[in-house]
């Protein structure tokens, strides 16, 4: 457990985590095309060791498969970062389709077990997350250039409010052993 007396720092990374992510928020389109470019850049990262690995091992023999990939990561990272919005409008296609699958294999499985307690959530859940990839697969490509930037935004509000909870807890912690 972390020191109780160190509660302040708890509070202030929370503070400025959600900070930043109100400010992502309302800036979710560079924040989108500026992590789109980071995906880009790791995408080329990841295929230039993929291809030195491949010749590294020579003597495996999937070593064609290993380069071929290799730069097809290269590539594709990129087209990512010459083309950023675009390379957001397929991530965001990309999370559409999991919403999509997700939402539809929750639904038939609370169908399924309907007889259970809980099936609703369940199913609501599932008819939830079928809505949201169809709202962003309908919205492209204009859900594709604010939808990462939202998220990440999202992640910093809620990250930052678990370690003000956090913070505020050791705080308690600390002011009721006296």
């Amino acid at each position: 457990m972390p020191s109780s007396k160190k509660w302040a720092l708890f509070v202030a990374l929370g503070a400025v985590l959600v900070a930043l992510g109100f400010i992502a928020c309302v800036d979710a389109i560079s924040v989108t095309l500026a992590s789109t470019i980071f995906i880009g850049m790791l995408l080329i990262i990841a295929g230039a060791f993929q291809v030195a690995h491949a010749f590294a091992v020579r003597d495996w023999g999937g070593v064609l498969f290993s380069v071929l990939f290799g730069v097809l990561y290269i590539v594709a990272g990129g087209m990512i970062i010459e083309e950023p919005a675009a390379g957001s409008v397929m991530i965001t296609l990309f999370a559409a389709a999991c919403f999509i699958v997700v939402g539809i294999m929750r639904t038939i499985l609370a169908i399924q077990y309907r007889s259970l307690p809980g099936w609703g959530i369940v199913l609501a859940g599932g008819l939830i997350s079928l809505t949201v990839g169809l709202c962003l697969y309908f919205t492209l490509p204009w859900s594709g250039l604010w939808l990462i930037g939202t998220f990440v935004g999202v992640e910093l509000i809620t990250s930052g409010i678990g370690w003000l909870q956090l913070g505020l807890a050791l705080r308690q912690s600390n002011t009721s052993r006296f």
